[in-house]
């Protein structure tokens, strides 16, 4: 059997390990349940993906986000490892097929969300494999009192039921006590070994700055720490206005959000990882499987829904050890915007009720009926199809693909119908003459009933896959068939592919989750009063708060986030700079600007001092904003 340390250096090209990362290891090649919380950045996948290769058989792993499983199977083929994801797109045959290669193709690693897990076939199949280990990412999710709880990860447990002796491993980048409690109950773990690093990163500063004009301080930042930057903010509008006003500035400047094509996506990667581009600006889908290491800094524009998100947000800075910064940008109308945007915006059950019915109808889904076919979502014509809210009802739908009801991929996507119109003979005597072009319609007809009596949706991603063409080269190939009138073909974008994965039984659908949403719901809000209290400059250490929040109560003050900066300017204050401010005023009440004339004091560092003496309560503001002496 290899030493670890020889598949790390023969895959990863590094010599050692991350801390934890060799102990978690040993763990799971001792057959050891484990349950493994490492901050962002500290090599996760490393601690499953290593012991899964020096074991006999394939891993599981279990995941919820078919980005990072994409991510992580291109970067294991990349490694020359064979590896595969079961995300959507393919059919039962596809299924089928892909299972059997697991069984018999000498495959290492199987990635899966756990909605497969309720399908009979997967089950089947995963019960005939040789399987070595059972890793689960993100394995928070599998706790209803973890920050992004779905309930479709309780069916993991299942995989334990198939392979009663195989070990099993959580990973997470934060979980309280509570949540690491649960998450070994929900896996049927027994005696797990717990592995938990400390979140505090000595090299990241934790800034909180108040300012009005949030466009001026980001430049301001941008120009001071010139290395790579990434810009969080709340929608795709913001991503395109503030990333085409920094390019504008001289400062380059690339944007990223959820509705972009995997294409797009790859294209504003690619040069913001090649620093072509200082900045990415990005919502929250700009997250996992990121891996630069000499990110300088990250900047929120919007309070953040929570400190578990900000920590591995504000942790894709200075992952090299180099100093490094987390800043979050606020002003007086920050905390109701969030409250407007995280809170005011959830939908109760009535409304989730009124959504789901109105989806099942805008695709014609039977009572009943369950089905695994995708479906190209146009959102905005949705909406107004309905006359619906655009924020309660994504977030309506956001709750219904978190609970397995739907599943829901936001990206656009080339919706496309087509019906070939010429007969039998004629369409193979053309096609005689047009390789690729035969390609792309063979297999049209073997995935398409129909094709030939009526327009028929077909799924341009899923030909392109077939066929190993891009789907661009595959939609140019189907104009240029329309145009000699081969065929009749229509395509359009759509910004989501809805999946429905429950069976249609309208309100009992709700009813099963209600109670779940429910309590969801007031979680958020406990969430969201604690990033209230974390950005409230009230000098207590921003580490200290975040390392508290996580159950680590025994942290020193870092000295260098923004209530440590400001602490320590005020004590770099004199006793003999404030004794002149208290001797003015013994003769006169006095403003700021009239204190500033009368002293050799700047601005900052006045209003430092009397900030200090108004904490002493030596002064106090009159009605007029002046300043005058307080009586004993």
């Amino acid at each position: 059997m290899k030493h670890p340390i020889e598949i790390l250096e023969h895959y990863w090209k590094f010599s050692e390990f991350k801390p934890q990362q060799e102990a978690i290891i040993d763990a799971v090649l001792t057959n050891e349940d484990c349950i493994a919380l490492l901050p962002t950045g500290g090599g996760k996948s490393i601690c499953f993906q290593i012991p899964a290769l020096i074991k006999e058989g394939i891993c599981i792993v279990v995941s919820p986000l078919i980005a990072l499983m994409q991510d992580q199977v291109n970067a294991l083929k990349d490694k020359g490892i064979k590896a595969m994801a079961l995300t959507s797109g393919f059919s039962y045959e596809d299924i089928d097929r892909m299972l059997d290669n697991c069984i018999y193709g000498n495959y290492k690693f199987l990635y899966l969300s756990p909605e497969r897990l309720q399908q009979d076939l997967v089950q089947e199949r995963i019960k005939q494999m040789n399987v070595n280990l059972i890793a689960v990412d993100e394995a928070h999710c599998i706790s209803q009192w973890g920050h992004d709880f779905r309930p479709a990860y309780r069916d993991i447990k299942l995989l334990r039921t198939l392979h009663p002796n195989v070990n099993v491993i959580g990973l997470t980048a934060s979980a309280t006590a509570k949540v690491v409690e649960d998450i070994s109950s929900q896996l049927d773990c027994i005696s797990p070994k717990i592995f938990k690093t400390s979140f505090q990163r000595p090299n990241l500063a934790y800034l909180t700055l108040d300012c009005e004009d949030k466009y001026f301080k980001t430049v301001q930042i941008l120009k001071k720490y010139s290395g790579s930057s990434i810009i969080y903010v709340r929608n795709r509008k913001a991503t395109l206005e503030i990333s085409g006003y920094l390019n504008n500035i001289g400062i380059t400047s690339g944007y990223y959000h959820g509705g972009l094509s995997a294409k797009e996506k790859d294209t504003q990667f690619e040069r913001w990882t090649a620093n072509q581009n200082q900045v990415m600006v990005a919502t929250n889908a700009f997250g996992m499987g990121i891996d630069k290491a000499d990110v300088q800094t990250v900047i929120h524009h919007n309070l953040p829904e929570s400190l578990e998100s900000y920590y591995q947000e504000a942790g894709r800075a200075g992952r090299n050890n180099e100093n490094a910064y987390a800043v979050i940008l606020q002003n007086i109308s920050d905390e109701q915007n969030s409250k407007n945007q995280f809170i005011n915006s959830l939908p109760d059950s009535s409304f989730l009720k009124n959504i789901y019915n109105r989806l099942c109808n805008y695709f014609q889904i039977s009572y009943g009926e369950r089905v695994d076919t995708i479906h190209n979502f146009n959102f905005k014509l949705f909406c107004s199809t309905y006359n619906l809210p655009s924020i309660l009802t994504y977030n309506a739908l956001k709750i219904l693909d978190r609970t397995s009801i739907i599943s829901m991929e936001e990206r656009f996507k080339n919706t496309a119908f087509l019906q070939i119109v010429i007969g039998n003979a004629a369409l193979f005597n053309y096609i005689e003459k047009h390789p690729k072009q035969a390609l792309i319609i063979k297999v049209i007809l073997r995935s398409h009933e129909g094709v030939f009596d009526h327009s028929t949706e077909i799924f341009t991603q899923t030909i392109a896959k077939k066929t190993r063409l891009s789907e661009e080269d595959v939609i140019m190939h189907l104009n240029a068939l329309n145009k000699a009138e081969i065929i009749q073909f229509e395509s359009s974008k759509t910004d989501a592919q809805i999946t429905f994965i429950e069976p249609r039984e309208d309100d009992k659908t709700i009813h099963r989750i209600s109670k779940i949403v429910t309590q969801q719901h007031g979680l958020k809000k406990d969430q969201l009063q604690s990033v209230f209290d974390y950005v409230k400059n009230d000098g207590v250490c921003k580490s200290q708060k975040l390392l508290t929040y996580f159950e680590e109560t025994n942290s020193k003050r870092c000295g260098i986030c923004s209530s440590c900066l400001e602490r320590s300017k005020k004590s770099e204050i004199s006793e003999k700079d404030s004794k002149l401010i208290l001797n003015l005023l013994k003769t006169d009440t006095l403003s700021s600007r009239k204190l500033e004339v009368l002293t050799t004091f700047n601005r900052y560092k006045l209003t430092t001092i009397l900030t200090n003496l108004l904490e002493k309560e030596l002064i106090e503001i009159t009605e007029r904003n002046t300043y005058k002496l307080k009586m004993a």
